[in-house]
C-alpha cells in the first residue's frame, strides 16, 4: 500500500501539493493525471526518494522493488538486447558472481557457492532471459537485427524505447512511467498496452493518450488544488464522475451565494436599526461562521478551429505508379542510389477526404506522407498536383526547425509580413501565447508549447490539405482535445499518422495501410487494426532465436466478383444405382468436411457481428447521454457555448459511427445467410 499522508510539496517559490491525502493499493494500475506544472514528475521524484515532501509523509513497503525509465540513455557500444537486459539488475550481479566463482580453483566451498548460485539463476529466470529481451525489443518496434547494434547507433527516441525495455525487464512490484507512449507508434503502443495489463504489481502512469489511459488504469488520481484526489475506474470513468462533481459543486455554491447575499442584504438593511440590530448581528454571526466554497473552477478550455481554405481543387493530388523512398548520397554529398520503401503508389486525394495511415513501424507512413507534401522526390512514377492546392504539414522535424532564439510573433511575421503586428497577436492569443510569451524566444518553451506554435503557423496559412505525422506527441490532455475537435471540423482534405486512437476515431472517415511495401485500402476499424497487429504470436526462428512477429494480421481485402461462366447442358440423369456401405461412408466424410469449412467461414463473421454490437451498444448508450444532455434547457446558455458545440459535434460523430456498424452489421447477416443457405 501506498500512502501520502499530509504532504505539503514547494518547487522555488510554487506550491505543488498542500496538505495531501492519498492511498493506493497493492496492484492498482493509477493513471495520474492533472494540468502541466501541476506536480506530476515531482511526485514520481519523491516516490523514487530524489525529492523530499516539505510536511507530511510518503509510505510504502521498504521490501518492494521500483522501476522506472531512465530519461538518459549513454552512447554505448554495448548491443540493444544487452542493454535491455541490464534492467535486470539482480539478474546481472548473480551473473557477475558466476564468474568470479567460476574463475576461482575448485575447492568444495566453491562448488557449493556455485550450485547456490545456479539455484538463484533459475530463480531469477536466467535461462529464459535472451528470449524475453527479444520479445520485448521486438514488442517495442525493434528487429533482431537492430538488437545486436550498439546502444550509440540509435536515435534519441529509440534509446529512450530501449530505456523503456530496461523498465519492463526489471522485475518490479511498484512500475513507474511517466509518458510512456511519446516515442511509440500505434504498434508499440497496443503491444504495450497488452503488457502492462499482465503486469502483477502496482503500476503508475503519467500520460496524455486518453485511449492507452482507459485500456490500462483502474485508478486515476488527478492533481487539482494542490490536492491529490482519487477516483476508481478508468479515464473516462473519471471524466464522467468529475463532470457530475462539478456540477454538484456550481450548485453548492450558487446556493451558498444566494444565501450569503440574502443574509448580507438584510446586515447592509437593518444593522443601524435598534429593533433589529439583535437580528443583524445574529446573521453577520451566521455570514462569518459559513464556510467559503470555492467557485467552480475547472480547467481553462482552450481551443482553435482552422480557416477555411481559400481555394478546392478537386482531385488536390494524384500519385501515378509512384516509387517513395530516400536518394543515397556518398561522402560528398552526391547520389549514388536509391532505397524504395512503398512501391507502385497508385493514390488520388479528393475534396474532404479523411484519411487515417496505418501501418507498423518502420512499414513507411512517413515516408509516404513525406512525399505527398513534397519534401522527397517520387523515384519513379508521376505526381501531379491540383492547381490552388495548399498543403499544411505537421511533423515532429518541423517543430525542432522553429528558431529557437526567436519568439511566436516573430515566426508569424516571416510568414505574414504585412500584417499589423497587433492582428497577429491576437491570433497567437487564441493558441495560448499571451503577454510577454508573444514576444519571447521559444528556446525555454515546453515541448507542447512548440508544437502548438507550429500549428498556429499552419492554421494562418489557410491550407486546404492537412498532412500530419503524430501531431500530438507531447500535446497535453486538453490541447488533445482542442486539435481533434478542430481536425473534426476542419472543411479540407486530411491524411492522418497518429498513435492517438481518439483522435483517429474522432477525425478520420477511413483507413488505408502501408504493408509489405505498398499502400492499400484497410477495410476495417481500429479494433480490426488491433486484431490484425496481434495475430502472428511470438514464434520460434532459426538458430534458436525467439521472434514476436511484429502483430501482423493480413488486412481485409474485397472479395473477388465472380467470373461469369458460359452455361454447362445438363447430362441425362443417370439410372439410380443402390449405394454401397463404402459410398455411404464418403458421403457423411464429406459432409462433415463441409460442415467443418462453412464453420470455419461464419466464426470469423459471427465474431466481428458480436464485436460491433457490443460496440453499437457502448455508442447507444453514449448517444443517449449526449441526446439527453441536448435537452437540458441550461446547455442553451451563452456561457455553455463551447459546452453546446462539444455535444453537437459528439452527436454528429456517434450517429455517423453508429450509421456505419450498422451498415457493416447488415452485410455481415447477408454474408451469414448466404453461408447458411
Amino acid at each position: 500500500m501506498i500512502r501520502f499522508s499530509n504532504v505539503s510539496l514547494m518547487r522555488g517559490t510554487k506550491p505543488l501539493l498542500q496538505d495531501a491525502d492519498l492511498t493506493l493499493n497493492p496492484g492498482d494500475k493509477i493513471g495520474l493525471i492533472g494540468a502541466n506544472g501541476a506536480g506530476k514528475s515531482s511526485l514520481f521524484g519523491m516516490l523514487r526518494g530524489e525529492l523530499h515532501p516539505d510536511q507530511g509523509s510518503i509510505d510504502f513497503p521498504q521490501r518492494w522493488r521500483m522501476a522506472y525509465v531512465a530519461q538518459e540513455t549513454p552512447a554505448l557500444d554495448r548491443p540493444a538486447l544487452e542493454y535491455a537486459i541490464d534492467g535486470d539488475v539482480n539478474l546481472r550481479k548473480l551473473q557477475a558472481e558466476l564468474e568470479r566463482v567460476e574463475a576461482l580453483e575448485y575447492t568444495e566451498e566453491n562448488g557449493i557457492a556455485l550450485g547456490e548460485i545456479h539455484g538463484q539463476l533459475a530463480d531469477a529466470d536466467a535461462y529464459t532471459v535472451q528470449s524475453r529481451g527479444e520479445q520485448l525489443l521486438l514488442g517495442l518496434g525493434f528487429t533482431l537485427a537492430q538488437m545486436q547494434q550498439p546502444v550509440a547507433s540509435f536515435s534519441g527516441g529509440w534509446r529512450m524505447r530501449l530505456n523503456l525495455a530496461q523498465a519492463l525487464m526489471c522485475p518490479s512490484d511498484l512500475l513507474l512511467l511517466d509518458e510512456p507512449t511519446n516515442h511509440l507508434d500505434l504498434d508499440a503502443i497496443i503491444w504495450l498496452e497488452d503488457w502492462l495489463k499482465r503486469y502483477p504489481g502496482t503500476l503508475i502512469i503519467i500520460s496524455h493518450d486518453r485511449d492507452f489511459l482507459d485500456e490500462v488504469v483502474n485508478v486515476v488520481v488527478h492533481i487539482e488544488d494542490r490536492k491529490l484526489k482519487r477516483y476508481s475506474g478508468n479515464y473516462s470513468g473519471f471524466e464522467r464522475q468529475r463532470a457530475a462533481a462539478l456540477v454538484l459543486a456550481a450548485a453548492a455554491f450558487e446556493k451558498q451565494q444566494r444565501t450569503r447575499a440574502h443574509l448580507q442584504s438584510f446586515v447592509d438593511r437593518f444593522k443601524a436599526q435598534a429593533t433589529k440590530a439583535r437580528q443583524a448581528q445574529s446573521r453577520m454571526k451566521a455570514l462569518a461562521r459559513m464556510e467559503e466554497l470555492a467557485p467552480l473552477r475547472a480547467a481553462a478550455e482552450f481551443s482553435f478551429e482552422f480557416r477555411d481554405p481559400v481555394s478546392a481543387p478537386n482531385p488536390l493530388l494524384v500519385l501515378d505508379g509512384v516509387d517513395a523512398g530516400y536518394p543515397i548520397v556518398d561522402e560528398h554529398g552526391d547520389k549514388v542510389d536509391t532505397k524504395t520503401i512503398v512501391h507502385g503508389i497508385n493514390f488520388s486525394l479528393q475534396i474532404g477526404q479523411r484519411i487515417g495511415l496505418l501501418g507498423v513501424n518502420g512499414a513507411g507512413k512517413s515516408t509516404l506522407i513525406k512525399t505527398v507534401a513534397g519534401e522527397l522526390a517520387p523515384l519513379a512514377g508521376e505526381s501531379t498536383l491540383g492547381k490552388g492546392l495548399v498543403v499544411g504539414y505537421f511533423a515532429q522535424h518541423q517543430v525542432e526547425m522553429l528558431r529557437h532564439d526567436e519568439s511566436p510573433l516573430w515566426h508569424m511575421q516571416k510568414i505574414a509580413p504585412t500584417v499589423r503586428d497587433q492582428e497577429l497577436r491576437n491570433f497567437l492569443g487564441g493558441f495560448n501565447f499571451p503577454g510577454d510569451m508573444v514576444t519571447s524566444p521559444i528556446r525555454p518553451f515546453s515541448g507542447g508549447e512548440k508544437a502548438r506554435l507550429a500549428l498556429a503557423l499552419i492554421v494562418w496559412q489557410r491550407p486546404n490539405l492537412l498532412l500530419l505525422d503524430e501531431p500530438t506527441n507531447h500535446l497535453d490532455l486538453e490541447t488533445r482535445e482542442a486539435l481533434t475537435l478542430a481536425l473534426a471540423q476542419f472543411e479540407g482534405t486530411l491524411v492522418v499518422v497518429s498513435h492517438d486512437r481518439h483522435l483517429l476515431r474522432a477525425t478520420t472517415d477511413e483507413f488505408i495501410i502501408v504493408a509489405d511495401g505498398r499502400l492499400q485500402p484497410f477495410d476495417g476499424d481500429l479494433d480490426d487494426y488491433k486484431d490484425w497487429l496481434f495475430k502472428t504470436k511470438l514464434k520460434t526462428v532459426e538458430a534458436g532465436k525467439t521472434a514476436a512477429a511484429l502483430p501482423v494480421k493480413e488486412p481485409k481485402a474485397a472479395a473477388p466478383a465472380p467470373v461469369p461462366s458460359a452455361p454447362v447442358p445438363s447430362a441425362p440423369a443417370a439410372p439410380s444405382a443402390p449405394v454401397a456401405p463404402a459410398d455411404r461412408k464418403e458421403q457423411k466424410r464429406q459432409d462433415a468436411e463441409e460442415r467443418q469449412r462453412v464453420a470455419g467461414l461464419k466464426k470469423p463473421i459471427e465474431n466481428r457481428i458480436k464485436r460491433i454490437e457490443e460496440q453499437m451498444a457502448k455508442l447507444n448508450a453514449k448517444k443517449a447521454d449526449v441526446d439527453a444532455r441536448l435537452l437540458e434547457p441550461g446547455i442553451y446558455e451563452a456561457d455553455k457555448k463551447e459546452a453546446l458545440k462539444n455535444l453537437v459535434a459528439d452527436q454528429a460523430f456517434l450517429t455517423r459511427d453508429l450509421g456505419n456498424l450498422e451498415n457493416e452489421w447488415l452485410e455481415l447477416q447477408e454474408q451469414l445467410e448466404g453461408l447458411m443457405a
